[in-house]
Formats: structure tokens, sequence, C-alpha cells
């Protein structure tokens, strides 16, 4: 777990505002969270079997007994939400979140204990419409941020009957194979062999390009949806690869199911991963609905943007506001506030704790403000202020309160 620096912040707003414009244009509305919920509602809708269930949930008891979990992923808790307060009674929903996820893993490159996601979901949306729509969205964003080198993976994954069937044929599959599988994928052999083929151990690809793959069980509806997917993708002139190995792993899924990809983050590739869950609503205790959605990780999205574009300079002030008389001191603030007032926006600090005139002005120039601004005897006696550039040629003038701001004005403008 780790701190967000205040110069780290600026790349932070930078990738929110621009995903909050994407969503907001895509209709998506915004919904906040809690970060704890009871332990059973992940372990209910993830799957007692995954690896987040079982290795990394941060799971305890409160004072009541009752056993509660930091959140790990944002999908369950949305579902929750859309239940308990009936959102779904208002039609189809197209919601959006964004907050602090917490699993007990390995760090790595872009990953930590404590993590931080963008996850949108639609509910009520029954056709491979909307799925294009979240992964043409998730491409918009990528431009926006200019990210390049993303790669796009889509497969479907069938309704139950279909991957009951193919779950049979993968057990006989990795059955004859058990001396090759590590422990992990023994464990999963016998809970759900469908994860063995998200296993991330280079050791066991080649056992897994060898297995059987799900489109030769796929149910007729889902095989059309996902030909319909691929129909709109191509129509906008999206490049992706089909892979029929792709199985994301929540318990939760079914049919469609997409990753972008990277290869500059090290070993985990995946930046943004989704899917659909027609599923979970009816398993959560609602009515029957159809929902889809993605989440992202926003650390290994900063990461990329570093590397793709120059990191956004610090929010530094425009102005830094000097007292250099006793008597201004009990002004200064009053000043202060008249500015703000005037010019929305403005990023003005106050020399707060006194000092020489020359310290303050080197407390000016270390803040990074544009402008330093004077109060002293003869700006009080005239009702002026000084107004002195920092980062550029230009002599000190004396300017009454209104142009001072003015010209302030124009500065936060640009």
């Amino acid at each position: 777990m780790h701190d967000v620096l205040p110069e780290q912040i600026p790349s932070w707003r930078r990738l929110e505002s621009v995903c909050r414009r994407v969503l907001d244009a895509y209709g998506y509305r915004e919904i906040r969270l809690p970060v704890l919920e009871h332990a059973e509602l992940f372990e209910r809708s993830i799957g007692d079997t995954s690896d987040i269930v079982t290795k990394e949930m941060y799971t305890f008891a409160d004072r009541n007994d009752e056993r509660l979990t930091l959140r790990p992923e944002g999908t369950a808790g949305c579902v929750r939400a859309v239940l308990e307060h009936g959102l779904l009674n208002e039609g189809a929903q197209r919601l959006w979140y964004l907050g602090p996820m917490f699993r007990y893993e390995k760090p790595q490159k872009g990953r930590f204990r404590q993590f931080h996601q963008i996850g949108a979901e639609a509910f009520g949306f029954p056709g491979p419409d909307v799925d294009a729509e979240l992964i043409l969205m998730s491409a918009r964003l990528w431009r926006e941020l200019g990210l390049g080198g993303l790669s796009l993976e889509i497969n479907n994954l069938g309704q139950a009957e279909a991957r009951q069937r193919y779950r049979a044929v993968l057990l006989e599959y990795f059955s004859g194979h058990l001396d090759q599988l590590d422990a992990d994928s023994r464990e999963r052999q016998q809970k759900n062999p469908l994860r063995i083929l998200d296993s991330k151990n280079p050791d066991l690809q080649s056992l897994i390009l060898g297995a059987p793959t799900l489109d030769q069980f796929l149910d007729a509806d889902s095989a059309r949806d996902f030909a319909r997917l691929r129909e709109i993708l191509d129509a906008n002139s999206l490049e992706y690869r089909v892979n029929p190995r792709l199985v994301r792993g929540l318990d939760y899924y079914n049919g469609t199911v997409f990753e972008w990809l990277t290869d500059r983050l090290g070993a985990q590739s995946a930046v943004c991963a989704g899917g659909r869950y027609d599923e979970l609503i009816a398993a959560s205790g609602g009515r029957p609905a159809p929902a889809v959605g993605f989440a992202m990780g926003l650390e290994r999205l900063i990461e990329l943007a570093g590397q793709s574009t120059p990191r956004p300079e610090p929010d530094s002030p425009h102005a830094y506001l000097i007292a250099v008389a006793p008597e201004a001191q009990t002004r200064i603030m009053q000043v202060a506030e008249q500015l703000r007032d005037r010019v929305p926006g403005l990023r003005l600090v106050l020399n707060c704790g006194g000092g020489s005139f020359k310290s303050q002005f080197k407390k000016a120039d270390r803040s990074g403000a544009a402008f330093a601004l004077v109060l002293g005897e003869t700006e009080l006696q005239n009702g002026t202020v000084g107004f002195k550039p920092l980062r550029t040629a230009g002599e000190q003038q004396n300017l009454p309160l209104d142009q001072a701001a003015a010209e302030l004005a124009r500065h936060v403008e640009l």
C-alpha cells in the first residue's frame, strides 16, 4: 500500500478527468460505493474457488463478529447497490465508479495491495451492442489519454450449459497431464478447470495451448451474439484478436469477455478487462437481468501514460501574496479573500509566519508562482497591490486591486 504524493497528483487528476469526460459522453452516471462489504457478498459472487477469495481478500470480524471484507473489486458491490436501491425498477442503468480496491497479492510493477480502479457497469441491456459500446468506449479512453501499443483480445464463454460441457472435456484433458500441473493448477483442476487456462505460469503455456477450446462447445445464441459483436467492432475499424482461451479470473462471467493488454508493464499484461455476467443479479437475489462491465487499474494506466506523454506539471500557484509592513499583516487576509472572490479558479498562496521582505520573495519564487503580489505601506495608502512577474521579465507595478484581479484572471484562463 502506498501514498500518492503531491507531485504525482496532476497525473491522477488528468487521468480521472479524461475518464469522467468519456464516461459522461456515453451516458454513464457515477455511483459511490462503500469500501467495506459483508464477506459473503464476494464469496458468493466472485466464487469461493477463485484466487481472490481463497488467497487475496482482506477479511476480518468486527466487534459484532460480522465478517467484513475490504472490497477486492467493484462489480459485486455495484450489483448489491442496484438491487438494494431498486435502480432497475427505473429501467436499464449505465453506472461507473472510482475508488480503492484491496487484494493481498505479490506486488508487481503497477500492482499494489491497495490499488485504484475505475469500473463501468451496464445493467438491463441484453444484446451484444452494449458489449461493443463498452469496448469502443475503452478504446476512446486510450485515444484521449494518448496511450498507444494496447491490444484487444475477445472471447465468448457461452451460457452455463455450454460451459458445463466444456468443463467436463477440460477436466478429462488436464487429468491426463496431472504430472505437468503446478500446485495451483492441480487445485483448480478439481474445483474449476477453466481457471487453469488463466494461469500465467510459463511452464504451463504449451499444455494450455494444446487444450480443447470453448468455441467448439458454444451454444447457438452465444455464437450469434459473438458474431454480431465482431461485426460492430469491424465496422468501427477496431483491431482485435479472438483468443479462445481467454476466460477471466472471476466465476460470474458468461458470454462476452475481453482484455486490453500491453507488453510494457512486466509480467501482468492486462490494463483493462471485463465481460458479461448475466447470471450474477439473479444469483444475488434479484430478478434475472443482463449485465456487462469492465474495470481498469489507475496505477497501471498512469504508468503507461508516463511512458507515452510528458508527466503533467504540478499545479503551481498563480500568485503568492506577501505582506512587508506591520499594518499589512491585518489587511493581507482580506485582500486574499477579495482576489479569490473576483478570480474563479485562482490558486493564491498567502505568506504565513512573517519574515523579511527578502525571505518572503524567496518563498514566493520557490512556490512556483507566476506572480508575487506585495502589500506594503505605499500600497496600503494608495489602495493598490504590488504586481511582480516571477517567471518572465518585467518590472513590479503598483496596480489597483481590480486591475490586479483582471491580470490574474487572464493568466488563470491560459
